[in-house]
């Protein structure tokens, strides 16, 4: 259908052609009757389909101009873009030249930096090796003057090492001979005063036991080495005095008579010792030792009594 008006009046259609007549039924069994062909139409339409024909071709060429004109505007946009992005590339292109010749010429800088820096670094280097064996040769020279100097010290340090030595072993000499002296004389003392000791035999074992009856002959007691000696001073009181590991409870002192009674308590075993006299070893044993305790009583005194207790060094459990 075209989209423009159709410039031809309008004619009325024409009417349709009017039905043949009814034929007669044919006879049975006779030969069909022939019918003419009905004649041909009239060509009432042809004056209609021409003007249509006439408009669609219109439309068609109005079509082709409209497409015509926006496909030269395409080309126009095509070649406007074309060369829009050309002008971007050329300028890229530029740029991206300006920017290598740039870098290549940053680059060189670079390079001849580097260069000049290493020249000068060698320079350095040489020079500073120079200054490096100038400043070893010097410091060997020092060093050997030093050594020089310290062996010569030395040297006199050592005579006078050596004179000292010879004096202080001279004055060590005369000291050890007057030591020597001395140890020989405590010796002959020790040996008397050993010798001196009183005797008195014990109760227990019977055996003779060394007294001390002074301070003198006590020290001579200590370096025999065999037993431990615990000096104590008692005096007369209702609670024991603890002497070592036992208790001693002084009860009466006779100091005209030289005697004294205690209570001595070991090892939750109290025995008296009654009317005892002075320089008397009393003995008693204990569950610590094989040998015996002694107790020795050297002064007595009004309610006081002074004197050593003697423990044997060797503790062993009594079998």
């Amino acid at each position: 259908m075209s989209i423009f008006p159709d410039p031809s009046p309008r004619q009325p259609p024409a009417p349709p052609p009017a039905a043949p007549p009814p034929q007669a039924a044919p006879p049975p069994f006779s030969q069909p009757p022939y019918y003419a062909p009905p004649p041909p139409l009239p060509s009432s339409g042809s004056g209609i389909k021409i003007p249509i024909l006439f408009g669609a071709i219109i439309a068609l060429l109005a079509a082709c101009v409209y497409l015509y004109m926006q496909l030269d505007k395409v080309k126009k946009d095509q070649t406007k873009t074309n060369e829009t992005v050309q002008a971007q590339l050329d300028k890229l292109e530029l740029s991206s030249s300006l920017t290598s010749r740039t870098n290549a010429k940053r680059v060189d800088e670079l390079k001849s930096e580097l260069e000049r820096a290493r020249r000068q670094a060698n320079a350095a280097a040489g020079e500073a090796k120079q200054e490096a064996l100038k400043k070893v040769d010097e410091t060997r020279a020092k060093l050997e003057a030093a050594q020089e100097e310290t062996r010569k010290e030395f040297k006199t340090d050592i005579s006078q090492a050596k004179e000292a030595a010879d004096t202080k072993i001279s004055a060590v000499g005369s000291e050890v001979s007057t030591v020597k002296t001395d140890v020989e004389k405590q010796r002959a003392d020790y040996e008397k005063t050993v010798a001196e000791l009183k005797r008195a035999n014990g109760e227990i074992d019977g055996h003779s036991v060394l007294i001390a009856t002074n301070g003198k002959e006590l020290a001579a007691l200590r370096a025999l080495g065999d037993r431990t000696f615990v000096e104590f001073t008692i005096h007369k009181s209702k609670q024991p005095q603890k002497v070592a590991d036992v208790l001693v409870l002084l009860k009466r002192t006779d100091p005209k008579k030289n005697r004294y009674t205690i209570d001595l308590t070991a090892y939750d075993k109290t025995t008296e010792k009654k009317d005892r006299t002075v320089n008397e070893p009393l003995q008693f044993l204990t569950s610590k030792a094989k040998q015996p305790y002694e107790l020795i009583v050297n002064d007595v005194k009004k309610d006081i009594i002074v004197g050593y207790l003697s423990i044997p060094k060797v503790l062993n459990v009594r079998n």
